[in-house]
């Protein structure tokens, strides 16, 4: 599923990663209401063939106090799915504490998914491979990064080679 080019998804999370603030393109597409999601996890919408290491690629990065852009495939309450161009940023309280998360997503281009696709069932399929879930994440973690160093590129200049 793919929604309307001129449209972008926003939402707000606090420090753990609850949704605190979801607009309406986001509720639309999600197919929660608004009282479903303020408060839950943002990883309700996770898909399961989405790789956990990209998680942990992005909330290191946050940790870092740097911003991400990721290609991530989300699932509906229904269970439909739909791809997004992430951009997250951390949110600052006037004394430049991160006091949360700000994200913004677009619908990414077909052909760029129809390229990662592969790439994100094959790191997927070897985080499977592994029982313990931080075996999983490191595994997956690592075939990213080789996938990225054989490409001789950085995960930032990856995502806007693609």
């Amino acid at each position: 599923m793919f929604f309307d080019a001129d449209d972008i998804i926003v939402s707000k999370t606090d420090l753990k990663g609850r949704i605190t603030y979801a607009n309406k393109v986001f509720v639309d597409i999600c197919g929660y209401t608004e009282a479903e999601l303020i408060g839950q996890p943002h990883s309700i919408i996770r898909h399961p063939d989405m790789p956990r290491c990209v998680f942990k690629l992005l909330w290191d990065t946050l940790a870092q106090g740097r911003e991400i852009f990721a290609y991530v495939k989300n699932m509906t309450k229904r269970g439909d799915h739909y791809w997004v161009f992430a951009h997250v940023t951390p949110s600052y309280d006037p004394d430049q504490r991160v006091i949360g998360y700000h994200s913004n997503r677009r619908v990414p281009e077909r052909r760029i998914i129809a390229a990662l696709e592969p790439l994100y069932a094959s790191v997927r399929a070897e985080e499977d491979r592994h029982r313990n879930g931080k075996d999983a994440v490191a595994a997956g973690t690592a075939m990213l990064t080789d996938f990225i160093s054989a490409k001789n590129v950085t995960y930032d200049q990856l995502v806007f080679a693609l």
